[in-house]
């Protein structure tokens, strides 16, 4: 996944409790409301998933709602994000084993489908735990297996602000680590 630094801008509300007279109360304040707004969004189909805010660029002047007490302040930062690409290889962590196919995890991305069709010389193995087998490499893919796979392509899923992926092992140095 490649990290991106963005320039993004939004407004900040801020309670009555958190503002000072004294700037650095309210700056704090103003920092700690963007970081649970940032975590709130999870991820956008535009920029990826948002990792962190590594700067608090500008902070307009506030105008105080008069029913609330609170003030909104526009303001422009910069963040970090993280966004999968077609193509690129990653490693994830096997979650789920089913008959058809495999679900991995692979860093904030929780919705990786590895078919059956996608693992060459892998077989389905219904043991005490199920798994996918290759014999003749004496290899296996169970739950909490790491592997490594290539991103065969990308879905963002509006309703759950996150992405889904399709994975394959067609490649060189590509399975489970």
């Amino acid at each position: 996944m490649v990290f991106l630094e963005i320039e993004m801008k939004g407004n900040v509300v801020v309670p009555p409790d958190q503002l000072d007279s004294k700037g650095l109360l309210l700056r704090k304040g103003i920092i700690l409301r963007l970081l649970d707004d940032i975590a709130c969004k999870k991820a956008s189909k535009e920029h990826g998933y948002y990792v962190a805010v590594t700067s608090l660029n500008s902070v307009a002047e506030g105008q105080v709602h008069e029913l609330t007490g609170e003030v909104i302040f526009p303001v422009s930062f910069s963040c970090t994000t993280v966004k999968p690409y077609k193509g690129e290889i990653l490693v994830g962590t096997i979650d789920k084993v089913l008959k058809h196919g495999i679900f991995l995890k692979s860093g904030p991305i929780q919705n990786v489908f590895l078919s059956e069709k996608m693992m060459k010389d892998f077989k389905f193995n219904m043991t005490e735990e199920p798994m996918f087998v290759n014999e003749d490499q004496h290899s296996t893919m169970e739950k909490g297996t790491k592997v490594r796979f290539k991103v065969l392509g990308i879905k963002w899923i509006e309703w759950d602000r996150g992405f889904q992926m399709l994975a394959t092992l067609a490649g060189d140095f590509l399975g489970p680590i």
